[in-house]
């Protein structure tokens, strides 16, 4: 077996795609055998001596994103979505977030507690004289594992309400989990981490470097084998430069472990405010060469279509009716892409690890990688996934999601490709039957998934894995589906007389070692050599110098000209079919 990984989520946004993420981990259905959710997840001892699953998690955030009170002492009761407790006087104190409210009246008829209101919040109080209470329990910050999925999709359907990632945070969180960086708030006309400089001195502060290493040392010293790490952080602000110090700690302390960064920007970041979107460019160019010097693999993941200076309409998908500018909707979308990326190294069946997903891709220079996802794959229940394939012969039905304009590629140098929720009995021809077509003639899915990609992207490096497990999408993950899809997420000619909530899709998604990513550095390169840098004073007094940007400007320019071969075919290619 592979083995264990940790993931550090670095900044705001990261946060709100961990929680997400952390949900389709937790989700009804996920002890299919097909994965291990060891891979990502701890067990512990929980209230009455039960075992629950929490993530094996490092998460840094700013002050004003915490939710919970600063003390704990005392576990979350079950059913009450978004509580904790804390100390005050000689009793325990239940604090419920006010999308919780909806909740309050069943929590009154709890022996022993009482109830009360300030602010908007809601408490619980608990009497210690009630009889059957014991002393605190462990502190676990977070929600509860199972809140009602009828009281979320009601009081959240569309996520407009809700402003932090605990707000939909389903699963609990170790009290080692969340450490809040209090010198910078998360929003405010000041004290906010704007810049990448910011972010690498906060790395060097002594008591934030013990803090961070404390955490990291608890949960890799608990893993029989540690593979490595999984970060996601924050490109377009200051975290950027917190990632950078993180990513080059562990390469220094954990030589020989995988490193795969996601570089995280909201579909609409800062586009009203000319500084903050310059700041936004200029954290992301730095971001992604320092991130580079220190990830076995960096992949950036938006679905803003442009990292640069001008603004692109957000990709779209057939079946999704997202907001861009709801990062609870926004962040759901990716967390589906990022279980389904990461499903190489979390297979129960196979010995491949994060290092040697990273080694697939990253040959040749070629540390960033672009992904790609169909979400939901459109496929129908009664067909077999080589009549879905024939379908799209010309094209792969999945959109990037790497920010960059999109078009047509039709070439890539390596590929790691992922395709779950397709029941494997009905992709092989019956016997005695001429197949239709070369796809119907494989003898297993993998087989077929093979063959396909093999016909579009001949000459490349191409690995493919079939799960029949879907991407669960219950409560709290948003209900953004066309009414063409049916409770499992397969396509249907019309509308249903009374709609269901979609519970499941299917999902297909690559990483890719590809030419888009010459043009997407290039861009970002020639965007910031436009600007006259020199003009922003206030960027280069938080540590970065103007020497050493312009090093890392020739160093993103390097990069992006790793991934030029290839690129003039794949234009060549293009132009013929437009003729």
């Amino acid at each position: 077996m592979p083995g264990e990984a940790v993931t550090l989520q670095l900044g705001h946004y990261a946060g709100c795609v961990g929680a997400q993420w952390w949900g389709l981990q937790a989700a009804p259905g996920r002890g299919s055998p097909e994965l291990r959710r060891s891979a990502l997840l701890r067990t512990e001892r929980a209230l009455g001596g039960r075992e629950r699953l929490t993530p094996r998690l490092v998460a840094l955030e700013l002050k004003g994103t915490e939710p919970w009170p600063r003390t704990w002492t005392g576990a979350p009761h079950r059913g009450t979505a978004g509580t904790g407790r804390c100390a005050l006087g000689s009793a325990q104190v239940c604090f419920l977030s006010p999308r919780c409210s909806l909740q309050l009246p069943a929590l009154q008829h709890v022996d022993g507690w009482g109830s009360t209101s300030h602010n908007g919040a809601f408490f619980l109080q608990e009497d210690n004289t009630s009889e059957g209470r014991g002393s605190p329990h462990t502190s676990v910050p977070g929600a509860a594992p199972d809140p009602s999925p009828l009281a979320l999709s009601e009081e959240a359907p569309s996520g407009g309400g809700v402003r932090l990632w605990s707000d939909y945070l389903n699963v609990h969180l170790h009290p080692k989990s969340v450490y809040v960086i209090r010198q910078y708030m998360l929003d405010g006309e000041c004290g906010c981490l704007e810049a990448f400089g910011q972010g690498e001195s906060l790395l060097q502060d002594p008591g934030c470097l013990e803090e961070l290493e404390d955490r990291l040392h608890f949960y890799v010293e608990e893993c029989d084998y540690l593979q490595g790490f999984q970060v996601l952080c924050d490109l377009h602000n200051g975290f950027s430069g917190v990632g950078a110090k993180v990513t080059e700690l562990l390469y220094d302390e954990y030589s020989g472990k995988g490193i795969l960064t996601w570089g995280l920007t909201p579909g609409m970041s800062n586009l009203g405010d000319s500084q903050k979107n310059l700041y936004r460019v200029m954290n992301t160019a730095l971001g992604i060469v320092h991130l580079c010097r220190h990830s076995s693999l960096l992949c950036p993941l938006s679905l803003s279509a442009s990292l640069g200076l001008r603004p692109q309409p957000p990709v779209t998908f057939p079946y999704l009716n997202y907001d861009v500018s709801l990062n609870y909707q926004s962040s759901a979308v990716l967390a589906a892409a990022l279980d389904t990326l990461t499903v190489p190294y979390r297979l129960s069946s196979s010995q491949g690890s994060m290092m040697h997903l990273a080694e697939t891709l990253n040959f040749s220079g070629r540390k960033v990688a672009a992904a790609w996802a169909s979400l939901p794959f459109p496929a129908r229940h009664s067909c077999s996934l080589a009549d879905v394939l024939c379908a799209h012969r010309q094209d792969v039905p999945w959109k990037l999601l790497v920010p960059w304009r999109e078009r047509r590629v039709r070439s890539c140098f390596a590929q790691s490709v992922v395709l779950r929720g397709i029941g494997k009995e009905s992709h092989v021809s019956s016997a005695g039957t001429q197949p239709p077509s070369l796809f119907h003639a494989c003898e297993s899915a993998e087989q077929t998934l093979q063959r396909y990609l093999h016909a579009l992207f001949p000459g490349a490096l191409s690995t493919a894995h079939v799960l029949q497990q879907p991407c669960h999408t219950l409560p709290p993950y948003p209900q953004f589906f066309s009414p063409l899809l049916t409770q499992q997420g397969f396509l249907q000619d019309k509308p249903p007389p009374s709609a269901a909530a979609v519970e499941s899709i299917p999902v297909l998604a690559a990483l890719q070692s590809s030419p888009v990513l010459h043009t997407l550095l290039t861009s970002l390169y020639r965007d910031i050599q436009k600007l006259n840098t020199r003009r922003f004073a206030s960027f280069f007094s938080t540590g970065v110098e103007q020497d050493e940007f312009q090093e890392a400007l020739e160093e993103l320019r390097t990069l992006s000209q790793c991934y030029k071969a290839g690129l003039e075919a794949s234009q060549s290619e293009d132009e013929a079919d437009s003729d």
